[in-house]
């Protein structure tokens, strides 16, 4: 049988957008987040306004249009939020793929699906508002996640709403209401959501990482920026 990462990877072979509008898959530019990028020492990492200022410039600097990055990385940047880090759980290891373009930039399905689940995960530090769509492809059911969304993306979704590739899903929220980061989407493929609702970890311990790996494999797998 053919492992779930396989299959997602499988399923195209081409470019497949999850931000609507004029980017292209040369407009990408992958940016390291991880406890390894020294530039990151000299950033309050606990505002929002000045990651989005990081960003900004080095998306310029490269003449990008978006940044793109994060799967299975070791990052600092969730120390500021007790919903991570606290003396029972140190979550720091990323599982999502995370794409940083302006607040209210359209997200799109990049596979057909329906409504799973949605809700406002409004801790600090948390998702904000959140939506899960489930797909059924070749016999195999799986899930998306997309975090950080405008609080209006929730305002007229049902469970089981059908979406086609392509479709219009949400947009993206500020740091007003998206649990408080620069503008970005937390993109990630879940295989089973273990009994979840319209909510999954994006950032697990040391100790949990194969388990989640395995059930969440790379999102660019499928994406292909």
């Amino acid at each position: 049988m053919m492992e779930f990462s396989e299959f997602i990877k499988s399923i195209t072979s081409e470019f497949t957008p999850v931000i609507g509008g004029e980017y292209a898959q040369e407009d990408y530019e992958y940016i390291d987040l991880s406890q390894n990028n020294r530039d990151l020492l000299k950033l309050e990492v606990a505002s929002s306004a000045a990651f989005s200022v990081f960003i900004d410039e080095y998306l310029r600097n490269r003449s990008a249009k978006a940044a793109y990055g994060g799967y299975n990385e070791l990052r600092t940047l969730y120390n500021r939020s007790e919903l991570f880090n606290h003396s029972s759980s140190n979550r720091n290891i990323h599982i999502g793929l995370d794409v940083w373009v302006p607040a209210y930039s359209d997200i799109i399905a990049p596979l057909d699906g329906k409504v799973h689940s949605f809700q406002d995960n409004s801790n600090f530090g948390d998702y904000g508002p959140t939506i899960i769509l489930e797909h059924q492809l070749d016999g195999q059911s799986f899930y998306t996640l997309y975090g950080h969304l405008s609080r209006a993306s929730l305002g007229n979704l049902e469970i089981g709403m059908q979406f086609e590739k392509g479709d219009k899903i949400a947009e993206l929220g500020d740091y007003a209401e998206n649990g408080d980061y620069a503008p970005h989407l937390h993109f990630q493929v879940i295989k089973d959501m273990q009994g979840k609702i319209a909510d999954y970890p994006g950032v697990v311990r040391k100790e949990e990482l194969e388990g989640y790996l395995q059930n969440c494999p790379d999102p660019n797998l499928l994406l292909k920026i």
